[in-house]
């Protein structure tokens, strides 16, 4: 998509394990900052890089993996 990424871009990942009905499963949150970038490019850049991520798709199917932008605003303009 040829966007610049800030340099202070940043996903931090929350892990869940727990259990239902006695089995083990693990479940995660991916919260994304992209400061400036604007709310739906930024969107689509997570989403593309939800699909073509190695461990996502290893993972597609088998564990519940969401994706939560946060703290994005309207790109700043440079003079």
């Amino acid at each position: 998509m040829r966007v610049k990424l800030p340099p202070d871009a940043a996903v931090d990942a929350e892990v869940d394990l727990g259990t239902t009905d006695g089995q083990y499963f693990i479940q995660a949150r991916l919260n994304v900052r992209l400061p400036g970038v604007e709310r739906d490019v930024a969107q689509s850049l997570v989403d593309g890089a939800h699909l073509e991520c190695p461990y996502s798709k290893a993972t597609h199917g088998n564990i519940n993996v969401v994706t939560n932008l946060v703290d994005v605003g309207a790109a700043q303009s440079v003079a």
